[in-house]
């Protein structure tokens, strides 16, 4: 084993995670699709929807705990050969002590979980409410003005890739964007301001984040429309 062998595996697991997460978030779509269609097996399909996205989260942290452990054996194994042997011992041991600490109930504080139950509240009462109101559809240009406005990033100025909900004050910012921000003032010691001008949130925190699923599939859904 070499440590270019090590770091490539490192690379590759980092590329599986990528997938899970777009995994999860096909799970979350398919989900929302059968709450606005009203399916009549919503309710079992979404239980096993919910096993399933609580299985990527499974994995997902395991490999996170994986590599951690991982760098931070390499930081101390000395580049020869021989040290090298008894790497993948001791990444397997740490490793599993580690897991058998964890908890499945974590599990659900995971971005992506959180994300999904609260994409299906979401749905379930904009789909009641559309139900009880009957409410009527609004003007095509209103409708698309409105839109790009929800849609835009107050930090990129551009449309959002991963829409984050702020819990506190309810305004949206681009996944990368906003956690890179609160990653740069932390560094200065400072709070993190809302980006939304006139918003009086003065202290951003990413546990006050949430992702958006029914915004992105909106975004995405404006994408395909400006495409035809």
């Amino acid at each position: 084993m070499s440590m270019t062998a090590v770091k490539g595996t490192l690379s590759s697991l980092k590329a599986c995670q990528e997938e899970i997460g777009t995994g999860m978030d096909v799970i979350t779509d398919v989900a929302i699709d059968l709450v606005e269609a009203q399916d009549e097996a919503m309710n079992s399909a979404i239980k096993e929807m919910e096993a399933a996205i609580l299985e990527c989260a499974k994995l997902d942290r395991e490999i996170n705990h994986f590599v951690d452990i991982v760098q931070q054996v390499i930081q101390v194994t000395p580049q020869q050969p021989e040290a090298m042997f008894s790497l993948s011992a001791r990444v397997k041991e740490q490793f599993s002590e580690r897991i058998a600490q964890l908890s499945d109930a974590e599990l659900h504080n995971h971005t992506k979980v959180v994300a999904f139950k609260d994409s299906i509240k979401n749905s379930l009462q904009q789909a009641n409410q559309e139900s009880e109101e009957n409410m009527e559809e609004l003007d095509e240009d209103i409708a698309v003005t409105q839109s790009q406005v929800n849609f835009t990033c107050p930090l990129t100025q551009v449309e959002m890739l991963n829409p984050m909900k702020n819990k506190k004050c309810n305004h949206h910012y681009d996944e990368e964007a906003i956690l890179g921000l609160i990653k740069k003032r932390h560094s200065q010691k400072k709070k993190c301001c809302c980006p939304v001008v006139g918003c009086g949130n003065t202290d951003v925190t990413e546990s006050d984040l949430i992702l958006d699923q029914i915004l992105r599939r909106k975004i995405q859904s404006h994408k395909r429309q400006n495409k035809i």
